[in-house]
């Protein structure tokens, strides 16, 4: 198209007509008119793109859940603090910083199923590497003064052995270099990586082949789907963390017997690398489908003459956007390359995009901070097991998400919504969904009874020591390390942090049934302790269904929200601009927040840690037990700081729409009244002649 003819102040029908004729050539505008059979092919084809996308989108969500099902298992498996496992989790984010400009607006002029399908490739790389270090480290070895031999008959002293030589424990062990597990974890992180790289085209190409093939008024509802599919997968992501979890990390290595932890322990680590080579599995697969797909498809014939005035009342004509790369001609990539930049700035200008970009990244923030380490605060809050905390997330809180984003669509489509319409519907959800989370204050919980910890010996006081001494007068004597985690239950329902701290000087049986006696520090009944930490918070199980109930209607009210929001995004830009669109608040939205949150709340519940393990050849390993208390205020308080805002975009878009309405009649009127004027004024000539 001529530059000449881009005007600024173009009609409303010249705009619908500029619209649709820069999607796609015209010899594909013409195939649906001319050729029944063309037409048919078409829908074929667009429907096996249906299926294949909500299959990629499904794998890669199912591999991303996953990976965050498994955050305490690599923590505990690695020794290291959260705000690490933050930085693991985000370089799935980095990866995708890499890319995702380059591959958002080249790859909107290129092949996009087969670039997708490349993305897929790459996920499924990436998701294969993450699970290599189980293959190359050694077998895991946690903590213990137990008996593991079923066979042995001797009595284990604590105290007194304590006393005699010193933990071998504390000591480091003698090659334990070549055992070390500090270095393993790039492996995780630079399959992370090349997870994100691999995920770049999924969604920005994805969505964009959608919009440019779907009539408008189904466009919402097609992606609606695709995005409740999304959310499916991480019910199963976290369905199968919850497997894997109950799974002992070195299962068909080691005889279960000598294992005396179960997976409510804080030492556990369950089957973390399994999960991986199965979703890695799926994610190879769902590849397959985009090898077959066309690089585009005809237009139906009712978009070839539709767009709504509401869409066209926010998108700006300008040279710089002239369409120039049709679909079926050669890409030339320097002269895409030189329009990159004016481009860029072109969409930026858009203000109705930019607020979108500011107030996404905020609510991002909240999202993934919350999201990332919701399992973990579930197993440190309410005393639940890792597999039971990932189950409860799989089977309750994620089917909500996934119900209320296809219930968005589908109320998009049965009501027509505007873009007025979706606006005032995001912010009522928004707004709603904000005040509900309120009511997660009132739920706390008190921490565990840990003697020396949390608790006095004598259990009459509340302490806050976070790495401070464990001695008593009733185990002075012992001489018992003190780094050591190996925690048993009193019959004072108290939790000791070891046998010898406890001061038990004999013991029966053996793994899991070990029974430890005459414990000076236990002043009640037999003082008997028996293997693992007490399980007597009351109060917590009482409140724990209300948490699960509140979190459920929360996560459904704010997600019923999300298509109606995301269709804000798309109907104020121009067509051709949709992927460089999508792909650039992609880019932005995990730069600044997909990135820094999970590092910045993981180092916020890092703070809240009172025991911290040790690693086998010294220096500060996992967390043991967290201030419960703490943690229940300082990681949901930044999270609900972020959602504040959240009700911000959809109230400033229905202004600015209800603005663009009223600008477009006022001009309207305008050109009436001038048409008038005109007119009356050309008649008169005639009279006067």
């Amino acid at each position: 198209m001529p530059r000449n003819c881009m005007k600024e102040s173009s009609s409303p029908k010249e705009n619908e007509i500029f619209l649709w004729r820069m999607d796609l050539p015209n010899k594909e505008r013409r195939s649906p008119e001319n050729s029944p059979s063309s037409s048919r092919r078409c829908c074929s084809s667009f429907k096996m793109f249906l299926v294949a996308l909500s299959f990629a989108y499904f794998s890669k969500a199912l591999s991303g859940s996953y990976m965050k099902s498994t955050i305490t298992q690599l923590e505990r498996r690695f020794d290291i603090p959260s705000y690490l496992i933050g930085v693991i989790d985000g370089s799935f984010e980095i990866g995708n910083l890499l890319v995702i400009a380059f591959v958002s607006y080249f790859g909107a002029k290129l092949h996009r199923p087969k670039i997708i399908a490349i993305g897929c490739l790459l996920m499924s790389l990436g998701t294969f590497l993450i699970a290599l270090p189980h293959f190359i480290i050694g077998r895991y070895k946690f903590e213990t003064s137990i008996r593991l031999s079923v066979n042995s008959s001797s009595s284990l002293s604590p105290c007194s052995l304590s006393s005699a030589e010193p933990s071998t424990s504390s000591v480091p062990s003698t090659g334990c270099e070549h055992e070390s597990r500090l270095s393993m974890w790039i492996y995780v992180f630079l399959g992370n990586i090349l997870r994100g790289i691999g995920e770049t085209p999924v969604q920005p190409l994805g969505i964009s082949y959608i919009d440019d093939h779907a009539l408008e008024e189904n466009a919402a509802f097609y992606i609606g789907c695709v995005q409740t599919i999304s959310v499916i997968g991480p019910v199963f992501g976290y369905l199968l963390g919850s497997v894997c979890a109950k799974i002992y990390v070195d299962i068909g290595f080691v005889n279960m017997e000598s294992i005396s932890i179960t997976p409510g322990d804080a030492r556990w680590v369950g089957a973390w690398w399994l999960g991986y080579l199965i979703a890695g599995f799926i994610t190879l697969l769902s590849a397959v489908p985009f090898w077959f797909l066309p690089k585009s498809l005809p237009l139906p014939e009712r978009r070839l003459s539709k767009y709504s005035p509401e869409r066209n009342s926010f998108i700006k004509d300008s040279a710089l956007l002239e369409h120039k790369y049709q679909a079926d001609e050669p890409a030339n990539f320097l002269e895409m390359a030189k329009d990159f930049l004016p481009t860029l700035r072109s969409l930026l200008g858009n203000p109705v995009y930019f607020l979108y970009l500011c107030v996404t990244i905020i609510q991002f923030n909240s999202l993934i901070g919350m999201v990332t380490y919701k399992p973990k605060y579930i197993e440190q809050h309410y005393g639940q097991s890792a597999s039971k905390a990932n189950f409860l997330m799989g089977v309750i809180n994620i089917p909500a998400v996934a119900l209320g984003m296809f219930s968005g669509g589908v109320i998009m489509k049965k009501f027509k919504l505007s873009i007025m319409g979706a606006a005032k519907f995001a912010l009522g959800t928004s707004l709603l969904g904000y005040f509900l989370s309120l009511f997660f204050f009132s739920m706390g919980c008190e921490n565990a009874s840990v003697a020396g910890i949390t608790m006095s010996y004598n259990g009459t006081e509340s302490l806050f020591m976070a790495d401070g001494s464990l001695r008593a007068s009733c185990n002075a004597a012992c001489h018992c390390p003190e780094k050591n985690w190996d925690p048993v239950c009193g019959e004072d329902g108290l939790t000791y942090v070891s046998p010898c701290l406890a001061g038990c000087r004999t013991s029966h049986g053996s793994g899991m049934d070990t029974v430890f006696e005459q414990c000076s520090c236990i002043g009640v009944g037999n003082q008997t302790a028996t293997a693992g930490q007490c399980n007597n918070r009351e109060s917590c199980h009482r409140i724990f269904p209300y948490f699960l109930a509140l979190s459920v209607i929360t996560s459904f009210i704010i997600s019923l929200g999300g298509t109606p929001g995301y269709m804000l995004l798309i109907r104020c830009i121009k067509p051709q601009l949709k992927s460089l669109a999508l792909g650039f608040h992609t880019l932005t939205t995990r730069t600044l927040a997909g990135i820094p949150a999970p590092i910045y709340f993981g180092a916020i519940i890092d703070t809240t840690c009172l025991k911290w393990g040790h690693k086998k050849c010294g220096g500060r390993g996992a967390c043991r037990i967290y201030n419960t208390a703490a943690y229940s205020v300082s990681g949901p308080d930044v999270g609900f700081a972020h959602r504040f805002l959240l009700p911000v975009y959809p109230g400033v878009v229905g202004f600015a729409t209800a603005r663009s309405e009223a600008g477009a009649q006022h001009n309207g009127e305008r050109r009436i009244s001038g048409s008038r004027r005109t007119a009356g004024a050309q008649k008169r000539r005639k009279q006067q002649l």
